[in-house]
């Protein structure tokens, strides 16, 4: 293994910490704004469920990674620029605040380097990124519409508690709901980084190839490890946008919209779909939000912007990943 391979390696698993970093929102904004754990204790508790996700699923989605691009066009350059690219976008987003998609940003940047390689669109795997851009749409209103429904049912299930009884009862549930939600989100967003590292692995030849592409263990837990110590790090203006400025919720509000969050993950991981567990758990907290029979709750300016992140990412990842790939071949590894 060159060190110029060894290098993009270590691209890879800094991308996947940033991941983790940029995602912690997602994870634990609704335990820490209803206030059921400390933003340290509830990144803690993400973290370890983001590592523990390794054992649960099978990596139906880092296959499909692996093989989304034609495989003559799967190069160390190709594989940089859209590591790259995904960096740049995350980052700047982390600063702007906004919840944007680290698995659009990583797509985005794969797509873009590889066509502005082989100068068409047709090296892509239509399935693949047909399948991921539709969830652009289908992620946030599966969230938005278990999260509704699911409030519903909460609140006719506990019609006769006292507010003090649906309290106490859902902050201890929602320990569990957040800890299924960062099971779903290391679940999806981990296998993304294992299935680029092994489309590099298998284009250098150090790897076989094949049909259904399987990543070894070493990179399954390292891959895991990046996503948990990043999410460690936390990510506190995007927990302040996704947690407190979207809507208002209490411990019964936060429990519906990680358990809607969950359910999303979980089903699209089992269908080896990349998802956005950003896009995922805000239309969970919309959909929760917009159950008070007032849309004024659910701030629809804030919303807006976010939106406006999601249609933005995977052109603007694309394009820093096509310069990046050229400044690289150019000057660096033709």
């Amino acid at each position: 293994m060159t060190t110029y391979i060894l290098a993009i390696l270590v691209i890879a698993l800094v991308f996947d910490y940033i991941n983790g970093f940029h995602d912690a929102a997602n994870s634990i904004a609704t335990i820490v704004s209803t206030r059921v754990l400390s933003p340290r204790t509830a990144v803690i508790w993400a973290a370890a469920f983001n590592f523990i996700a390794f054992a649960l699923f099978e990596p139906t989605v880092a296959r499909n990674i692996a093989k989304g691009v034609e495989p003559a066009f799967i190069t160390p350059n190709v594989i940089l620029g859209g590591l790259l690219g995904a960096i740049i976008w995350n980052l700047l987003t982390w600063w702007w605040g906004l919840p944007s998609s680290s698995s659009h940003a990583l797509m985005g940047g794969f797509a873009g380097a590889a066509v502005k390689s082989a100068e068409r669109l047709s090296v892509l795997d239509a399935t693949v990124f047909g399948k991921t851009a539709a969830f652009i749409l289908v992620s946030p209103l599966l969230g938005a519409i278990i999260g509704f429904a699911l409030m519903h049912a909460i609140r006719l299930l506990a019609r006769g508690w006292t507010p003090g009884k649906v309290g106490s009862r859902f902050r201890r549930l929602q320990l569990v709901s957040a800890a299924a939600y960062s099971l779903g989100h290391g679940g999806n967003d981990a296998q993304k980084t294992m299935g680029i590292i092994t489309a590099l692995l298998i284009s250098t030849g150090i790897q076989q190839g094949g049909d259904n592409p399987e990543p070894m263990l070493w990179v399954v837990l390292v891959c895991h490890a990046a996503m948990g110590l990043g999410t460690l790090s936390g990510g506190w203006r995007i927990v302040r946008t996704m947690g407190m400025k979207i809507t208002k919720l209490k411990p019964v509000g936060g429990f519906a919209a990680e358990t809607a969050g969950a359910a999303t993950l979980f089903s699209a991981t089992a269908l080896g779909i990349p998802v956005s567990t950003t896009h995922t758990i805000t239309g969970a907290i919309v959909g929760v939000g917009a159950t008070s029979g007032r849309l004024s709750t659910v701030r629809w300016g804030v919303a807006g912007r976010i939106v406006w992140a999601w249609i933005l990412t995977i052109p603007a990842s694309a394009a820093i990943a096509a310069l990046v790939w050229w400044v690289v071949s150019t000057t660096i590894a033709p």
